[in-house]
């Protein structure tokens, strides 16, 4: 099959930008979504394939303005891509509401808009969705009482999704990457905690965006077709490990 459309939001860098270039590769077209306007162009004027909608998921009338686009410029939305996300590290008892909002709004606020949005055309194209979790979602670790709360609501908000609109032939996943190594990645972690990341991962390294993009990519092929409903762990092991890493705290404080 040729010309299927697909959505990624957070498309400007990152895991976003990765999974953008291996759609390209697959012969789709990509509306790259972000609201880091002057990047998202930037990335988007180095791919022919593309579409640039700068949007801020977290706002209501700014999805459904960005869905019509995408509808107005390809006829169709065989996939969606759930990746924009923010991270706040802080202690518990740092995190005031403002930063809790902040990363809902985004995280999991961001997600049930973008998808609620595209369903209409999901369901006509017997399309898919696939949700950027992480495995702070499975596994709780210090400074992230946020931003793990977040995801793991976005790995049971896919278990809703899968359930509602499975009978419409819409299948819904998760990708939760561990450590990644990414620049928001190396500007957040000292060189301590990146370590003692390498140290708990049984395949001693981090994730790279590619890792993470060609999951995403076969969730959304004929290949998996039968998949739904699921949480795949992109982590090198680290979730199966069963190891802590309660130095995080003396190391960031």
């Amino acid at each position: 099959m040729t010309n299927r459309i697909a959505i990624v939001t957070g498309a400007a860098r990152g895991i976003g930008l990765a999974t953008t270039k291996l759609f390209l590769e697959d012969n789709w077209r990509v509306a790259m979504v972000d609201r880091d306007e002057a990047e998202l162009q930037k990335a988007s004027d180095e791919l022919p394939g593309t579409l640039p909608i700068y949007c801020d998921v977290s706002s209501p009338d700014m999805v459904q303005e960005m869905v019509a686009k995408v509808l107005s410029a390809f006829g169709r939305i065989d996939a969606l891509i759930n990746n924009a996300g923010v991270a706040i590290f802080k202690p518990l008892e740092k995190t005031d509401f403002d930063a809790w909002r902040t990363v809902m709004a985004t995280n999991l606020d961001g997600v049930f808009l973008c998808t609620q949005a595209v369903i209409p055309a999901l369901k006509e194209s017997r399309g898919c969705v696939v949700n950027i979790g992480s495995i702070s979602a499975v596994r709780a670790s210090t400074l992230r009482v946020a931003y793990g709360t977040s995801k793991a609501a976005v790995v049971h908000l896919t278990k809703q999704l899968a359930v509602e609109l499975g009978e419409y032939g819409v299948r819904v996943n998760c990708v939760s990457p561990g450590p990644v190594k990414t620049k928001l990645a190396e500007a957040v972690h000292s060189p301590e905690i990146i370590k003692a990341y390498y140290d708990a991962i049984p395949l001693n390294r981090s994730a790279t965006e590619l890792d993470i993009a060609e999951t995403v990519v076969f969730l959304c092929s004929p290949k998996a077709s039968y998949i739904t409903g699921q949480m795949i762990a992109v982590d090198g092991g680290f979730a199966s490990s069963g190891i802590g890493l309660p130095a995080l705290r003396a190391s960031k404080e």
